[in-house]
């Protein structure tokens, strides 16, 4: 495997903060939520379209079945995490749906062990816990046990099923693909699957104002392009899990966005809750150094 330029955790980082502000992006748009997916994914492929295609079309060639079939059923769970993300902001507040698709250590544990054999320690489970338990606590005054909050929590809780998922397959691939290649397929996949819905749907792709367009156009650029794309990056040579656990930290950013722009309080179970996030993942970065050789596939 090889060295990367750059310490991995880097790129992690700034995808975290940059996915953070989706919610707020996706709050501020009128349009459908499978309108709001489809521009998101439509425009990063406009954006990346030059360099791949002068650079990177090559790369397309080497592509197997396997790889065919493994991001094609990435992009489609990314764009179906897409879809019932942003449905479930309509529902429940930032806060609450950022907590609950963002607790993937649940499902990604479960992944990686029986896709890849992946050993957990206890302490990586421990750290996990923590974690997930600070970001229930983030969300814990806006739950409800009824109505409209509890459906969007469901639909929240999916989606972040699906984006585990959209995450283990691509990890298979990105060992073998470049950042570029891989991402502009899955993103291509995942537009054309969104595209489909859309009028499967009945949904209207415009005309809208500018500052829709706007909100389409940055959701492009932050969240998918510094965000979900320094994730695929990363991927090559850190494990699903870690980037799991670091995607803890957005809901803290998200509810921190949402107060001062949308007026969201924060309770204090969710500042404590976001405090006991960031304990967890420092916890899980202590321990991840210790196994490094076993996370961390590069060669010393």
């Amino acid at each position: 495997m090889e060295k990367p330029i750059i310490h991995p955790y880097i790129p992690i980082i700034i995808g975290v903060f940059s996915v953070a502000i989706s919610a707020i992006f996706v709050k501020m748009t009128t349009a459908d939520s499978g309108v709001t997916a489809f521009y998101r994914m439509l425009f990063s492929i406009l954006i990346m379209s030059p360099v791949f295609f002068w650079k990177y079309t090559h790369e397309i060639k080497k592509l197997s079945k396997r790889d065919w079939l493994f991001t094609t059923i990435a992009g489609i769970f990314l764009a179906f995490h897409f879809i019932l993300w942003f449905e479930s902001l309509n529902y429940t507040s930032v806060a609450s749906s950022t907590v609950l698709v963002t607790l993937q250590p649940l499902f990604a544990f479960v992944g990686t062990y029986f896709f890849f054999k992946e050993s957990i320690s206890v302490k990586t489970l421990v750290s996990g816990g923590i974690a997930v338990l600070g970001s229930v606590l983030i969300g814990y005054g806006d739950f409800r046990i009824s109505g409209s909050a509890l459906f969007g929590d469901v639909l929240a809780l999916a989606a972040c099923a699906l984006i585990t998922a959209y995450l283990l397959f691509g990890q298979d691939v990105r060992k073998r693909l470049s950042l570029m290649t891989y991402t502009f397929v899955v993103y291509g996949i995942s537009a054309i699957t969104l595209f489909f819905y859309v009028v499967a749907k009945g949904e209207s792709f415009g005309p809208y104002p500018a500052q829709e367009w706007m909100w389409f156009l940055l959701l492009a650029l932050i969240p998918n392009l510094f965000g979900h794309t320094l994730f695929n990056w990363a991927l090559k040579f850190v494990s699903t899990n870690v980037i799991s656990i670091a995607i803890l930290f957005e809901p803290v950013g998200a509810a921190i966005l949402a107060y001062f722009i949308l007026g969201e309080v924060l309770s204090w179970s969710q500042i404590i809750g976001g405090s006991i996030v960031i304990t967890g993942i420092i916890f899980f970065i202590t321990d991840y150094r210790k196994i490094k050789s076993y996370f961390f596939k590069i060669k010393a």
